[in-house]
C-alpha cells in the first residue's frame, strides 16, 4: 500500500541574520480600545501589510477590541500629494479618526528615484518632523510607530545607477530611526528584513524571487508578509498560536499552552481528543508558490505562526490526523513526537482564519470606497446628505470590524489520530 504521507512543512532553520525590528521584551503593544491609523504612500494604500497586521491581531487576540483605518495614498510624500497637501491629508484622513496609534511609512517617493541629493533629503527630514508636530497638536497622546521605508528591489533586478536606489532609501531609513529615538517613538525596520529575505529567495529561485516585489516598488501579498512581521514584532507580537502535547500511552495531556485539551481517549489504538484553542493561525495562502518561497527564505513562521501538536507513545508506522472529520495529513510517530506545526496545514482553524481575512478585505474596501469615491471627490459638497453618507459608511466599516471579531471567536474541534493499516 502506497501511503500519501503529507510532509511536515518544517519551520525554516534559525535565520539569525533575518532579525526583524528590535524591541523590548514585554506584553503585546496594542491595548483594548486602541484605534490604529496606517499612514503612508501607495505601499500602505495596497492594503496588504496593513491587512496582514489586522488579521494577526484579530485572530491571535479575539477578545481584544482594536479598530483600524488605512490612510495610504499613492504618490504621497511628507508634503502630501495628489489627494491634498499635508495639511489637508492630516486634517481629513488621520486626525478625525482620533487614533491612539499612528504608523507612518514615507520615503519611497520623497527620495525621487535618483541618486542621493542632500537638498531633497533635508526637505524630507523637515517634512517628516512637521507631520509629527501637526498631529501632536491635535492628538497629544498619540503613540507613533515610525516605519523605515520598505526596499526598492535592487536584489533580484540590476541597479539603475551606481549604488542603487535602495542605498538612498537606507539613508532615509537611518533618519527615521534617529527621529524615532529623539521623539520617543517606536521604529520598525521594513528594509533590512525584506532585502535579506530577497537575497535568500534569489539564491533559491531567481525567477520566482522577482515576483516578490514585481515592479521593484510594490511588494506582492507574500512580500507584505515580511513587512507585517516586522511591524508586529516591533509591537511584541507572540509567535504561539496554541500548543498541545499528548501522551498516547497514558492518555494524558502533558503540556498545553493557549489551548484547552479535554476528553482524551486511546481506545483500540486510536487517539482522540477535543481541543479548544484561544487563537487562530495566520491565514497564509499555502498553495501560492511565491508565499512558499518567502516562508522558506525568512523566519516568518518562527516569529508569528507556531501551532505545534506533539503526540508521544505512538506504536503504528503511520497515523492519519483528522480534525472535525477533515483529513489534515498522515504522519510517522517520529514526526508527531517531534511536533507538527498545524499552522502550515489545511485545518478547520485555517479555514476560519481565512473567513476572518475576507472580512478584513471587506472592511478595507468599504473604507476605501467612502474615502476615495465619495469624501475626496465631493469635498466641495457641504450638504447634510454627504455627511450622512460618509457617517453611514464609516459605521458600516466599524460594524464589519466587529463582525470580524465575532468570526475569530474560538471553537472546540474534535481531533482523531488513526493508525494506517
Amino acid at each position: 500500500m502506497k501511503l500519501n504521507i503529507v510532509p511536515i512543512m518544517a519551520a525554516v532553520g534559525a535565520l539569525s541574520t533575518l532579525g526583524t525590528a528590535a524591541h523590548a521584551e514585554g506584553a503585546f503593544y496594542l491595548k483594548n480600545g486602541d484605534r490604529v491609523v496606517f499612514y503612508g504612500d501607495s505601499i500602505t494604500e495596497q492594503h496588504l501589510y496593513t491587512n496582514w497586521v489586522e488579521d494577526y491581531v484579530v485572530t491571535r487576540f479575539p477578545n481584544l477590541r482594536v479598530d483600524f483605518v488605512n490612510a495610504g495614498v499613492g504618490g504621497d510624500r511628507v508634503s502630501g500629494g495628489w489627494a491634498g497637501d499635508i495639511n489637508v491629508r492630516l486634517k481629513r484622513d488621520l486626525i478625525p479618526f482620533k487614533p491612539t496609534i499612528v504608523t507612518c511609512m514615507l520615503g519611497m517617493n520623497d527620495a525621487a528615484y535618483r541618486p542621493y541629493d542632500q537638498g531633497i533629503f533635508e526637505a524630507y527630514a523637515k517634512g517628516y518632523k512637521n507631520i509629527l508636530n501637526m498631529v501632536k497638536a491635535s492628538l497629544p497622546d498619540v503613540r507613533w510607530t515610525l516605519i523605515e521605508p520598505s526596499p526598492y528591489d535592487d536584489i533580484t533586478q540590476p541597479l539603475n545607477f551606481p549604488g542603487g536606489y535602495n542605498a538612498v532609501l537606507l539613508k532615509y531609513a537611518a533618519y527615521v530611526k534617529k527621529l524615532g529615538a529623539s521623539t520617543g517613538s517606536l521604529v520598525s525596520d521594513f528594509n533590512h528584513p525584506m532585502t535579506e529575505m530577497l537575497l535568500r529567495a534569489k539564491a533559491a529561485d531567481p525567477a520566482l524571487a522577482q515576483k516578490i516585489i514585481p515592479g521593484r516598488v510594490h511588494p506582492s501579498p507574500a512580500g507584505h508578509l515580511i513587512m507585517a512581521e516586522s511591524l508586529l514584532n516591533t509591537w511584541n507580537a507572540p509567535a504561539l498560536v496554541a500548543s498541545a502535547t499528548i501522551d498516547a500511552t497514558s492518555g494524558k495531556v502533558t503540556a498545553e499552552a493557549n489551548t484547552k485539551v479535554t476528553n482524551v481517549s486511546t481506545a483500540n489504538g486510536v487517539v482522540s481528543w477535543t481541543q479548544t484553542d484561544k487563537s487562530l493561525p495566520f491565514p497564509l495562502d499555502l498553495k501560492d508558490p511565491v508565499t512558499q518561497l518567502v516562508l522558506k527564505s525568512s523566519n516568518f513562521v518562527q516569529k508569528l505562526d507556531e501551532e505545534p501538536l506533539t503526540v508521544t507513545g505512538l506504536t503504528a508506522e503511520h497515523y492519519t490526523l483528522n480534525i472535525d472529520g477533515t483529513t489534515v495529513g498522515t504522519f510517522t510517530p517520529a514526526q508527531l513526537e517531534t511536533g507538527v506545526n498545524l499552522a502550515l496545514l489545511p485545518t478547520p482553524m485555517l479555514t476560519q482564519a481565512e473567513a476572518v481575512n475576507q472580512l478584513t478585505t471587506d472592511h478595507s474596501n468599504v473604507h476605501m470606497t467612502m474615502w476615495r469615491s465619495i469624501e475626496m471627490p465631493l469635498a466641495y459638497d457641504q450638504s447634510e446628505a454627504l455627511t450622512n453618507a460618509i457617517n453611514s459608511l464609516n459605521a458600516l466599516d466599524f460594524q464589519l470590524q466587529a463582525r470580524r471579531r465575532q468570526a475569530a471567536e474560538p471553537h472546540p474541534h474534535k481531533y482523531t489520530l488513526t493508525p494506517v493499516a
